[in-house]
């Protein structure tokens, strides 16, 4: 019989994770008491993923602030540190931020705006357009800022961050001054030692601020490469991609896990025969249209992944072929001459028109997005997502 059903994403609940575990045989024995449970079969190229939270935890990937503190103040000589770019989280940066603080005397806390570089809001750009505000070129002290703005809280989290930031450092016995301004450079007329948090720009920052005289400069990858009195680190990443753990603790980014991924692999291909493909997922890479928040706060969608994984789509758009090359057929000669030219595809479609609209995105940036959407952030219990049929298309 015909296969009624494509691709089918499925969370799958494993026991809470703990500092040691054996990751790999937990993971391998959920998804496949998951399958017995429900019925359904492993199949080859299904593809099994692991959210990064699991990773770091059974790795006891975890540091202190003061480990933080520690690390900046010798890699940012203690004094007078530029704090730019952050994003607005009490999730993601926070934690982070205290520890920044403990390891400074003062922190010129520069922010972009009128958002973050993942869409959190500080003002709306019609606030700007009314106050004939310029964010490329303005300056805005934080008195100034006040003055045109008043007072902005998060519309989901209820937080006015510049003075949630503003209060943490100063809890941390050390003095801030605030501005807002979207040119690295800016930074440098006020101290010429800085720290910049950004994501996905921090490489080009990092760039603009040394050509212009910034005497240290590290990004928060740079922070907590090497593990600080026994704490976690990653060597890759740093603190990009950690999440509070306690109010004095985060949890850093999985280290290496290229083993892991491959162990499950093997693992499930000794106790089901198939061929599977693993990945480790973070944040999805996609964007909330209503809040306007793009969802990857980490550095990567995947840190690590199966051979399999690599590359992007390969597709046919199915509704282009439909209205132009077989435009005078009905049915099952429609049907058929669409299965025949899938088959027939070449190994790379790109520039044919034929591909147009289809997705040109890395394997992992789409899977890893569909496993975040399926596992959600709270209290789903499912850290573990089995995707099937990812890899099909009309002819299967």
């Amino acid at each position: 019989m015909e296969r009624k059903v494509g691709t089918i994403s499925r969370g799958v609940r494993c026991p809470i994770i703990r500092e040691g575990d054996d990751l790999a045989s937990i993971v391998v024995d959920s998804v496949l008491e998951a399958a017995e449970s429900e019925g359904f079969e492993m199949r080859d190229k299904d593809v099994v993923a692991i959210t990064e939270s699991i990773v770091a935890r059974s790795q006891g990937n975890y540091a202190s602030v003061d480990a933080i503190a520690e690390d900046v103040k010798a890699k940012l000589g203690g004094e007078t540190i530029g704090v730019i770019f952050p994003i607005l989280s009490r999730n993601r940066f926070a934690i982070c931020l205290r520890g920044i603080a403990k390891g400074a005397k003062k922190i010129v806390l520069m922010l972009s705006y009128p958002s973050d570089e993942v869409g959190n809001h500080l003002i709306s750009v019609d606030a700007l357009d009314e106050a004939g505000v310029n964010p490329y070129s303005d300056v805005l002290s934080l008195e100034k800022y006040r003055e045109l703005f008043g007072e902005n809280k998060h519309e989901f989290t209820g937080v006015d961050y510049v003075e949630y930031y503003q209060n943490l450092i100063k809890e941390e016995g050390c003095d801030v001054e605030v501005i807002f301004a979207n040119s690295a450079k800016t930074i440098l007329n006020y101290t010429k030692n800085v720290l910049t948090c950004d994501i996905h720009t921090r490489a080009r920052t990092k760039r603009i601020l040394k050509e212009n005289g910034a005497e240290r400069v590290c990004g928060l990858d740079d922070i907590l490469t090497t593990s600080i009195n026994g704490n976690g680190y990653n060597s890759a990443y740093g603190l990009l991609g950690s999440n509070k753990s306690t109010e004095d603790t985060v949890k850093l980014f999985p280290r290496e896990c290229r083993d892991l991924v491959f162990d499950i692999q093997k693992k499930l291909k000794e106790r089901c025969g198939k061929d599977v493909e693993v990945m480790v997922y973070g944040d999805g890479a996609f964007k909330d249209p209503v809040g306007k928040i793009w969802e990857l706060a980490d550095p990567c969608v995947s840190p690590a992944y199966t051979d399999g994984l690599e590359g992007t789509p390969n597709e046919l758009k199915l509704k282009y072929l439909a209205d132009n090359d077989f435009k005078d057929l009905s049915g099952e000669e429609l049907q058929n001459a669409i299965e025949a030219k899938i088959k027939e595809k070449d190994g790379n479609l790109k520039g044919d028109m034929a591909s147009q609209g289809t997705t040109p995105r890395r394997l992992t940036d789409l899977i890893g997005s569909l496993c975040d959407l399926t596992s959600g952030s709270g209290d789903k219990g499912t850290p573990i997502v089995l995707v099937q049929g990812y890899f099909d298309n009309f002819t299967n």
